[in-house]
């Protein structure tokens, strides 16, 4: 019986390997292409049964190549299908990468077949969700499915988790049912949508032109966040790590890793599966946490999402090589 529902998005990526991001109107040379298996939600689904969780998938794909393609990587990564639905006549998701010198990149998903998942998806996998110990989703699956998901989930009391990318509003009657939220930077402000007045009404200081500014508007956006109904923001914050805020609680910062840069496609994925996979295996917040934060950073050392996703074994040494 699966311990962790995933709903998940998936796409092909079509991965462009270019010096600089591309300019409005401007061709440029790649140096390298390649077809590699992507989606938020399929990358942390099998970051999570990598970290041994029994992962399911809740998903829908094309009746195409790149369908095919999801269906056996799911199956060789020991990935529960059985509510996987194939789309007769549908194209699945693609999304096209550019992967930069520096290491960072630009992404545009279109998510084909996997627009269809909706409400209906979700009830009629309700049984499965009730008995999970946490259900995931990220923004690229229809906010329908999502809602319903976790509404189910909510009522059976299993954890539930969100990573908000792509970045959209979410309204107050799905954020009280978020348990754990892992919004990048850039997400955590749109989420909140917080003006540098907001951020001065609710720090209570002048948050404008100082130093500490960029910090007050995240915390500032996370507290709003918390207040609306979400039970801790996980904020990443790229090479810096990432920061906990929780109710009544001081924020905690946990510092990166140290790493070469192959690209960082993937990384929020691999956090947000080894954060879930770390909470069904009963670790608190915290423990888990430290657990996604190495996850990550260990991912970057390879190209594509996927490819050096760690393994329970690979990061459990990896962490007591990195002790201290």
């Amino acid at each position: 019986m699966p311990n962790l529902i995933c709903l998940a998005s998936w796409n092909a990526d079509l991965i462009s390997h270019v010096a600089r991001p591309v300019e409005r109107g401007e061709t440029v040379l790649a140096s390298a292409f390649e077809i590699l298996p992507g989606g938020k939600g399929s990358n942390a689904a099998i970051a999570a049964a990598r970290q041994g969780a029994r992962v399911a998938v809740l998903a829908r794909v094309g009746d195409d190549d790149f369908g095919r393609m999801a269906i056996d990587l799911w199956h060789r990564e020991r990935i529960d299908v059985r509510a996987v639905e194939v789309a007769r006549g549908e194209r699945s998701g693609v999304a096209q990468i550019q992967v930069f010198d520096d290491g960072d990149n630009s992404i545009a998903v279109y998510r084909g077949a996997g627009t269809g998942l909706g409400a209906a998806h979700a009830d009629k996998s309700s049984a499965v969700i009730a008995a999970s110990k946490l259900v995931m989703a990220s923004n690229e699956v229809p906010v329908a499915c999502t809602a319903a998901a976790f509404a189910t989930a909510h009522a059976a009391g299993v954890t539930t988790l969100l990573n908000p990318a792509p970045a959209q509003p979410i309204d107050d009657e799905l954020l009280a049912l978020i348990d754990v939220l892992t919004p990048n930077e850039g997400e955590l402000l749109a989420l909140a949508e917080m003006d540098d007045a907001d951020v001065d009404h609710v720090t209570g200081t002048s948050s404008s032109g100082s130093a500490t500014s960029h910090n007050a508007r995240l915390g500032a956006a996370a507290h709003t966040l918390l207040a609306r109904g979400v039970g801790a923001v996980v904020v990443t914050l790229g090479a810096a790590g990432c920061r906990i805020y929780a109710r009544q609680q001081a924020p905690v910062d946990l510092a990166g890793y140290q790493v070469k840069v192959a690209d960082t496609i993937g990384a929020g994925d691999t956090f947000t599966g080894t954060l879930a996979a770390s909470l069904v295996a009963g670790l608190p917040l915290l423990n888990a946490v430290r657990r996604a934060n190495a996850a990550a950073a260990m991912s970057v050392r390879g190209h594509g999402a996927i490819t050096a996703m760690p393994t329970l074994r690979e990061l459990d040494a990896w962490l007591v090589e990195h002790a201290g």
